[in-house]
């Protein structure tokens, strides 16, 4: 077509004696389709959340159902309470993953009301192109596509001028089927928009849901620590169960620090141990023997008792890796860091955990928030040292004054 017009395009310009219309057919055609930004956020990520939150509800559907097999056995309360903290967690998880769902739903939205405003502005630009076309040839009114053809002076001035008259009109036809394709983009793109707008919307519902509870489950557990805190009567089974789970917990320790070692020793350890909850210096109960909170029988504390409000931020005494971070019915929602200097210092009885198996973190850094989850009748963190794995007595690794009674321990 090039070559056509450089040996032809004077003498047809010259014969039709409209230098406007190949002005206007060199007016620059619009990509054949508009190609919008791809999405950094897709609804497959969205989805996966939905999964994973309706995974979550399932999960705590099967904790309901072992709760309403206890109901009635008021002997078994310590079982209940281990249920709803199994509960609340799986609660917990599910709003967290709501709320990136939300964060996402966010995202999703920009994006598409950025497709719809550029597929807008381009539907405009090819209107515009579309009644300049138009108003041409209404201008040009004397000038047809068969006046073209039979002002041809030989067989082969014929083929030519067809020639021109199918660029003309595949000209006219792809501005109309652009338009139309744009018009058609930005009803999809307004669509989109107004779903996701609703799917963020449901899943705000769901967060608020969840939220309301959450709320409902932690004043159970409060009600059964209440009860737990009443009942006079020997729970002898009770105490086997727990130190069980400490025996368990122990042994997952072990094994986590043996497998991560090789990132333990690559984290730099502080010479001395930073207290972590500043502002809470009286201990409930030391490293000795003392009578248990649940059970009411005697046994040696493995660790040291700081009791503070819920939700107090708990600080990593040094830096380390965190080996273990679960749940476990004796020590509750609990962190274990293991430092490169062979020491480990375990948190126990947290409301919630805020770091994972694996993690490195920094002296000072909020591992999680102080909580009575486990084995435990109110809110405390129960700290523990240990040295190559053999627990220490706590109060000898600080420098800051603890008390005990009203008396200085340290």
């Amino acid at each position: 077509m090039r070559q056509w017009w450089s040996e032809h395009g004077k003498k047809w310009a010259m014969r039709l004696g409209a230098l406007a219309l190949a002005a206007a057919l060199t007016v620059p055609v619009l990509p054949e389709a508009v190609v919008l930004p791809a999405s950094a956020v897709t609804q497959a990520e969205i989805d996966a959340m939905r999964e994973e939150a309706n995974d979550l509800k399932e999960q705590q559907e099967k904790i309901q159902a072992q709760l309403d097999a206890l109901a009635d056995d008021q002997a078994d309360a310590m079982s209940r309470k281990t249920l709803l903290e199994q509960q609340i967690n799986a609660t917990q998880a599910e709003i967290n993953t709501i709320a990136a769902q939300i964060s996402k739903y966010d995202e999703l939205i920009a994006q598409k009301q950025v497709e719809l405003t550029q597929a807008q502005e381009e539907e405009q630009a090819q209107y515009e192109l579309f009644c300049e076309r138009v108003r041409y040839m209404e201008e040009q009114g004397e000038v047809s596509y068969w006046s073209i053809l039979f002002s041809s002076k030989d067989f082969a001035d014929l083929l030519d001028n067809a020639m021109m008259v199918e660029e003309i009109m595949d000209y006219d036809n792809q501005v109309m089927d652009q338009l139309i394709a744009l018009r058609e983009q930005i009803e999809e793109d307004k669509a989109e928009l107004e779903t996701a707008r609703q799917e963020q919307q449901a899943a705000k519902d769901e967060q608020e849901a969840a939220n309301a509870k959450l709320k409902s489950q932690r004043s159970e557990v409060d009600a059964l620590i209440n009860q737990l805190a009443a009942q006079e009567k020997d729970l002898e089974a009770e105490e086997a169960k727990l130190q069980a789970a400490a025996n368990a917990a122990d042994a997952e320790i072990a094994a986590a620090e043996r497998a991560l070692a090789a990132q333990i020793n690559n984290v730099p350890s502080e010479s001395g141990f930073l207290w972590p909850l500043p502002g809470y210096y009286n201990l409930s109960s030391l490293f000795a023997g003392r009578r248990h909170p649940i059970t009411g029988k005697l046994h040696h504390h493995t660790g040291i008792d700081i009791p503070a409000p819920a939700w107090t931020h708990i600080l990593a005494a040094k830096s380390g890796v965190v080996t273990t971070s679960t749940y476990n019915s004796s020590y509750g929602n609990y962190v274990v860091v293991s430092h490169s200097d062979g020491t480990s210092t375990l948190y126990a009885h947290m409301v919630q955990r805020n770091c994972s198996k694996g993690d490195t973190v920094s002296q000072g850094q909020t591992i999680g928030y102080v909580g009575t989850t486990g084995s435990s009748t109110g809110n405390h963190l129960h700290l523990e040292v240990r040295v190559n794995n053999v627990r220490q007595d706590p109060v000898n690794y600080f420098s800051v004054a603890l008390y005990a009674g009203g008396a200085r321990v340290n």
